[in-house]
């Protein structure tokens, strides 16, 4: 060896960190989900669900692998998350890792009751805990039986109810999927109140912890997406589900995919639009020195069912259907604001776009924003709805077989 290559491994060898700050699997309890209530006394209560490797076979899809449940689920109590947390090593011999954890669900009552601040500066805080993991309301029930009950086509709970969401959010739009980052970013702004997806457990509860309730057809408890979570300076003060909610969606930009429904002549919800894209802009500006806001919708879609022998192929009747889609959406998104405002808590971003078109004037505003000024804001909503294809039927044949 050469001083050259003797130099260069001397200056190598120190930095090298090797396995300084492995951790053995073994001694790891790898936590999938993460649920926060509060029990009488005034203490957290959290329940974690963690997850038994061994029972994990044969991918994460299907209900039946392993000869036991997929987690295993512990709670313990605490004056605060990391007395919680702690507590828990008196009850699991691994320990709790939370590089893993991918789903907060936190009690509707905790956050109506104390509200959502003071529990995010202990996850925000550690470098453990994922700051993308997805963020929901236990909706009518606790956090600790959303943690509890097991599912059937995945394995994991966890993963159950951030692909439902995630699912739902590109195909139904009335849920969001957000994770803490997005909410604690909220919760700093000044212009914007967080939006976060309820979860509510169907069924018994009992039965839902048992693996006999996964192991048949029709399922005696089952976890399913239910309302947005409306928040005013951290605290939940009101729930929004179906149109109201969707309006939220189109409001923020949200909207992926969707059906919208319109009645022709006097037949209800005769014709199903099915959107494909969309985009929503939002701006502020000052009239009479008060703030007002504009928001722009722009929606393409195809036909996806027609109960009714009207004839695609004539632009008249297509550009009559693309009206009749504007006023629906334009109503959704009305209505949707005027909730916000009789809740007096901007979850638009209203604010936001205030302060960027106009930041001295809101240095005015900002203080009493959601309560005196919000409520008060002129909003014009503008809605353009394209209509791309018809499908493969142009005219009515099939409508006019009941003729």
């Amino acid at each position: 060896m050469n001083l050259k290559a003797l130099f260069l491994l001397l200056i190598i060898i120190p930095i090298l960190s090797g396995c300084w700050s492995k951790k053995e699997l073994n001694d790891l309890a790898l936590i999938s989900a993460l649920g926060i209530d509060k029990n009488d006394n005034g203490e957290y209560v959290g329940t974690f669900q963690i997850i038994n490797p061994a029972n994990v076979t044969g991918g994460m899809q299907g209900g039946g692998g392993g000869q036991g449940p997929s987690v295993s689920v512990f709670t313990s109590t605490g004056k605060n998350l990391v007395e919680m947390s702690r507590r828990a090593s008196t009850k699991i011999s691994r320990k709790l890792y939370y590089a893993h954890t991918n789903l907060l669900i936190i009690s509707e009552e905790l956050a109506k009751e104390e509200g959502i601040n003071k529990m995010f500066d202990a996850l925000v805080r550690d470098p453990e805990f994922r700051t993308t993991a997805t963020v929901v309301i236990a909706h009518d029930t606790n956090a600790s039986d959303i943690v509890k009950t097991l599912t059937a086509v995945d394995k994991i709970p966890a993963n159950k109810v951030i692909k439902t969401l995630k699912f739902t959010e590109r195909r139904w739009g009335e849920h969001l999927n957000v994770n803490i980052q997005e909410v604690v970013k909220n919760l700093l702004s000044s212009g914007k109140e967080p939006v976060i997806s309820g979860f509510r457990l169907v069924g018994n509860k009992e039965q839902g912890k048992k693996m006999e309730n996964i192991q048949q057809t029709a399922l005696d408890a089952f976890l399913q997406a239910e309302g947005l979570a409306i928040f005013k300076e951290g605290k939940l003060v009101n729930w929004h589900q179906g149109k109201p909610a969707r309006g939220i969606l189109w409001a923020l930009d949200k909207i992926k995919a969707t059906d919208v429904n319109v009645s022709w002549e006097k037949d209800k919800d005769a014709i199903a639009y099915q959107v494909i894209r969309q985009k929503t802009k939002i701006s502020a500006d000052m009239k009479n020195n008060r703030p007002h806001i504009s928001i722009h919708v722009r929606a393409e879609g195809d036909i996806g069912e027609v109960t009714v022998p009207v004839t695609l192929n004539d632009p008249n009747v297509l550009f009559k259907i693309e009206e009749l889609l504007e006023k629906e959406i334009k109503k959704e998104i009305k209505e949707a604001v005027q909730l916000a405002k009789e809740d007096k808590t901007d979850i638009f971003g209203f604010g936001d776009a205030v302060y960027r078109s106009n930041p001295v004037e809101w240095k005015k505003l900002k203080n009493d924003w959601n309560d005196v000024h919000f409520p008060e804001v002129k909003v014009d909503v503008k809605v353009d709805a394209f209509i791309r294809r018809t499908g493969m039927i142009k005219k009515p044949h099939l409508s006019e077989m009941d003729k």
